[in-house]
């Protein structure tokens, strides 16, 4: 397979619309536009209850690519609160990529939603908006875009050989 064309794995639309694609194979591009050694992509219904299908993809996925321990919970953390900023604001889908390549992880989410307003003077700031902060300390860049069909939030992260 290659990284700019990964197959699908495993499809649930009747379940969750649920859409998996795998790959794990050198390739001189990939869905970034880059050299990747290993691929995956997940796209679900942007619901909060779907969150954890992506957390837990991460987790097994970054196992299966023997990401160590420490840098594997980092990243689950990255995703798991990317996902929930895209079930909350990304309307009707979310897809979530996962791209490593020598040793950086890039995270990738993209919703289908609008910008986000960032103060909302109704919520406490204790209550909400740590989620952005948390993934700027534990990866190394981050950065959000605007698109035409929605958001996109990247984040890298260092791993271990």
């Amino acid at each position: 397979m290659v990284c700019g064309h990964p197959a699908p794995v495993s499809a649930h639309p009747q379940k969750s619309q649920k859409t998996m694609f795998v790959t794990d194979s050198p390739s001189p591009t990939s869905l970034l536009g880059r050299p990747c050694r290993r691929q995956a992509l997940l796209t679900l219904p942007a619901q909060e209850a779907h969150v954890s299908a992506a957390r837990h993809f991460a987790a097994d996925l970054l196992e299966t690519w023997s990401v160590p321990a420490s840098e594997r919970d980092s990243a689950v953390l990255i995703v798991d609160e990317l996902a929930a900023n895209a079930a909350q604001y990304g309307h009707e889908r979310m897809a979530l990529l996962l791209a490593l390549d020598h040793e950086t992880l890039h995270i990738v989410v993209t919703d289908s939603g609008a910008a986000v307003e960032r103060h909302r003077p109704d919520i406490a700031p204790d209550e909400h908006g740590r989620g952005t902060g948390i993934v700027q300390y534990l990866a190394q860049s981050t950065e959000i875009h605007q698109t035409r069909s929605g958001r996109e939030v990247r984040a890298c992260l260092r791993c271990s050989p």
